[in-house]
């Protein structure tokens, strides 16, 4: 039977990352495998391409840490690898009083976790940065960027193999067996022996841990972030990057205007509860994990706690009217016809038994396994932090 020192269940950026982490620090045997046909292509493949700046995250947390260190080592990557990204700049607007004191907040966490260059703006400056943008406050992060992720992960997919990494796509994970001190990986298609296995399975983190015998102690909720696209005519309305003030009480940023590394402008996304884990469409929907997630005792009472947000995200789902209208509190003179129905993406979302949504990264360990159950966003610019982060837990059990 085949032997690795290492498999890593799941071929998304997190991942990736930790792979090419490992075989850059020692030379052994790594085995990757993946369900789908080709790596990066759920959470990876289909956010917004931006590179974090660190503003958002609580001081002294993994995000923080992570975050800010990934960031810096993501812009180095790039520019050795020849890889297109562009460090823009974003912008934070408060458009009523009411978003002042979580504006204040965050200019308190950019400064403590050391962003460079952060400027708060009044009315005029916002207009100076963002012609088209309503605002009477707001701050500017120029540490912010742009980049093609799924091409970043493409990129270690290459130099994991080139170190003589393995790669196996279209292998769904299905068992893990305890023998002779060594780990049975059982795959759709094969069975093969290591020492180590490490869970980067994203959507689904929180089943393979479960299928190694690991309570993952939380359950990962799908949400669904769709976006629209400005029509060309329209790209202009946006220079680079604007953001609302994000609601303190959950984990999301709120629809958004982002200038894309390829061309054109986004707008999005929202914040739906998907049916399913892939569910990137209103029409998706699985019996098992809508099951799953209804038996679940946290989900009720993350729903007591959030219904009223994730009806107006629901309804917002449904009507384009709406969608624009949140979009309106940033641009005003954006109407229906400057947008365009795109992609969409599902975030995998954690969600502990008391019905928290689990904000930082979380990731469990046992003798021979690790498992990451929560690497929400910047976990894609913060990726080569986090990668040398789990490589190094990694290698410590290998010795």
């Amino acid at each position: 039977m085949k032997h690795y020192d290492i498999t890593i269940v799941g071929a998304g950026i997190i991942g990736t990352a930790t792979a090419m982490s490992i075989l850059n620090k020692k030379k052994l045997s790594l085995s990757i495998v993946e369900t789908e046909k080709e790596p990066a292509l759920h959470q990876t493949g289909n956010n917004s391409g931006v590179i974090h700046s660190g503003l958002y995250y609580k001081p002294g947390s993994l995000k923080a840490q992570n975050c800010i260190n990934g960031r810096n080592k993501l812009y180095d990557f790039c520019k050795k690898n020849y890889i297109k990204f562009e460090q823009c700049s974003k912008l934070v607007v408060a458009t009523n009083s009411d978003e002042i004191i979580a504006l204040n907040e965050l200019e308190r966490r950019g400064k403590a976790n050391g962003l460079k260059g952060l400027k708060r703006v009044g009315k005029n400056e916002i207009k100076e940065y963002e012609p088209n943008v309503n605002g009477i406050e707001g701050l500017y992060v120029p540490e912010t960027g742009i980049v093609d992720y799924k091409q970043v992960t493409n990129k270690y997919v290459e130099k994991i193999i080139n170190n003589g990494g393995k790669l196996f796509t279209k292998n769904k994970f299905q068992r893990l067996i305890l023998k002779n001190n060594h780990l049975i990986v059982q795959t759709n298609k094969m069975e093969f022996t290591t020492n180590i296995l490490i869970n980067c399975g994203g959507l689904y983190s929180d089943r393979v841990a479960s299928i190694c015998g690991v309570d993952p102690e939380i359950k990962i909720i799908p949400f669904r972030g769709e976006y629209y696209e400005l029509v060309n005519n329209k790209t202009t309305l946006v220079k680079n990057l604007i953001y609302p003030v994000p609601d303190p009480q959950f984990p999301f940023l709120g629809v958004h205007f982002t200038r894309m590394i390829n061309g054109g402008v986004e707008a999005g996304p929202n914040a739906v509860l998907a049916l399913k884990r892939e569910g990137y469409s209103l029409k998706d929907f699985s019996v098992t994990d809508i099951s799953e997630m209804f038996t679940y005792p946290g989900f009720w009472k993350m729903a007591a706690k959030h219904y009223k947000i994730e009806l107006y995200e629901l309804y917002r789902s449904f009507s384009k009217k709406a969608f624009v209208k949140a979009l309106n509190k940033l641009i005003p003179s954006l109407i229906e016809n400057d947008i365009v129905r795109t992609g969409s993406g599902v975030r995998a979302q954690a969600l502990d038994r008391n019905g928290k949504l689990i904000d930082d990264f979380f990731i469990k360990e046992t003798h021979k396994t690790i498992h990451v159950l929560n690497a929400p966003s910047p976990a894609a610019t913060a990726s080569l932090s986090i990668g040398e982060y789990i490589s190094n837990l990694a290698l410590k059990k290998i010795e």
